[in-house]
């Protein structure tokens, strides 16, 4: 009996392979889709989705540009306060991107780590970091990536107080 019912069920999943092959070019040829939160106009993505055929590229974290090279190399006055670090990070970004012939609307996942401020009681300045963030997304670039912005204790220059990661696609 076992027998006779694995002759009868092996051929008929066969005759389903090209049927089930068929159908997957549709599928692998679906774009990135980028999912909206709904009922909101926040410059983030809720979720992205991306297909097996795109090419994921994974960018390490990238720190501020020393902004003023009077101050100690150390210093926050070094670097800038969290709107002039994000736009530091955010332009190197953009820049290792273009390098690899993307540009910041292929990003689909970011992470950014900013320091609590001591301007701001020891607060992450989020408002700075979303004018800067705002500058790349959001407006008329509405591919969003999906986006988590924590606060830690300290990076590794005490002057730093933003480090941002992305992972970006493109089909």
């Amino acid at each position: 009996m076992k027998k006779s019912l694995a002759t009868l069920l092996i051929p008929a999943a066969l005759a389903l392979l090209p049927v089930a092959a068929s159908a997957a070019p549709k599928a692998a040829a679906a774009d990135i889709v980028r999912h909206k939160i709904p009922g909101s106009d926040f410059p983030i993505a809720l979720a992205v989705t991306v297909p097996a055929t795109a090419t994921i590229h994974f960018v390490s974290g990238q720190v501020p540009a020393i902004a003023d090279a009077s101050a100690a190399p150390d210093s926050v006055a070094a670097f800038g306060d969290t709107k002039t670090q994000s736009e530091s990070v955010l332009k190197k970004i953009k820049e290792v991107l273009e390098g690899m012939k993307l540009d910041m609307s292929d990003v689909v996942k970011m992470t950014v780590y900013l320091v609590g401020d001591p301007a701001k009681g020891g607060k992450a300045d989020t408002k700075g970091f979303m004018e800067a963030y705002t500058q790349h997304f959001g407006g008329a670039q509405t591919k969003l990536p999906a986006r988590a912005v924590v606060q830690v204790a300290a990076l590794s220059n005490p002057g730093w107080l933003v480090e941002i990661e992305v992972v970006a696609a493109k089909k």
